[in-house]
């Protein structure tokens, strides 16, 4: 999630705090409460009863994490492992493993944090973080939090990677089927995720580089989607805005 210059007036922080921001969130997708097990509602002498089961294995915890690690390579070589460890068993399991990992990285450093305090530094000290890893629901309310900072979370990409080279990918907000076939969403964020597509699944790092550069022209000239600050209240519509970041490619391709 990188914070575009121009974006700056359409978050509530200050633009201080943004400057330079870039922050890929790792995040684990098939364990943890969503998908723990027992999980059940039940009625006990007349009183509704639910229970939803946190659990992880030290090698789900390990895969994610040592990707997260692969990923700071390449970029500012820091990783964030945030987890609960001061109250829940499972985060005591996870940041361990996370120490165990990072021994297999020596040119990466680990930091680990509270879940609490790393949604405060989300928005008081955005620029200290690079990769932040975690477990499926902190990472799930953490990177809608984290959206604010780029200004809407239509401009956020996503992928679900699995072992190799397989991934799925898609707008963070999903498909937004309220906005079906009204030509007001913000097409970016599907941009951007066919850009960690071509990275992460293809290989083609040019590619990739060519179609994030062309969403930051776009940006930095103005072309903005309803859902975004548009100067003098213009907005394009979603064919509109995808056309202006085509031609850009085309051009610069």
């Amino acid at each position: 999630m990188r914070v575009h210059p121009a974006l700056a007036a359409a978050s509530p922080l200050q633009p201080a705090l943004l400057a330079a921001v870039d922050v890929l969130f790792v995040r684990e997708l098939t364990g943890g409460l969503y998908f723990g097990r027992p999980r059940l509602r039940e009625t006990i002498d007349g009183r509704r009863h639910a229970i939803d089961t946190l659990e992880y294995t030290d090698t789900e915890i390990a895969r994610v994490v040592r990707l997260a690690f692969q990923l700071a390579r390449g970029r500012n070589g820091r990783v964030t492992s945030v987890d609960k460890a001061n109250v829940l068993e499972s985060s005591r399991l996870w940041r361990e493993v996370a120490t165990e990992i990072a021994a297999e990285f020596p040119d990466v450093a680990l930091e680990h944090q509270l879940v609490d305090s790393c949604a405060m530094r989300i928005v008081t000290a955005p620029r200290s973080f690079d990769v932040v890893v975690t477990e499926n629901m902190f990472g799930d309310i953490l990177t809608d939090e984290a959206a604010v900072l780029a200004g809407s979370l239509g401009l956020l990409p996503s992928a679900s990677l699995g072992d190799g080279t397989r991934g799925l990918y898609e707008p963070i907000h999903g498909s937004a089927p309220d906005l079906a076939g009204k030509d007001v969403a913000n097409p970016i964020g599907t941009i951007l995720s066919a850009a960690m597509l071509l990275r992460y699944s293809l290989r083609l790092q040019r590619e990739a580089e060519l179609v994030e550069r062309a969403v930051a022209s776009a940006i930095a000239e103005g072309a903005r989607t309803a859902d975004m600050s548009a100067p003098q209240g213009t907005a394009l519509s979603t064919t509109a805005m995808g056309d202006r970041i085509r031609r850009d490619i085309l051009e610069r391709g």
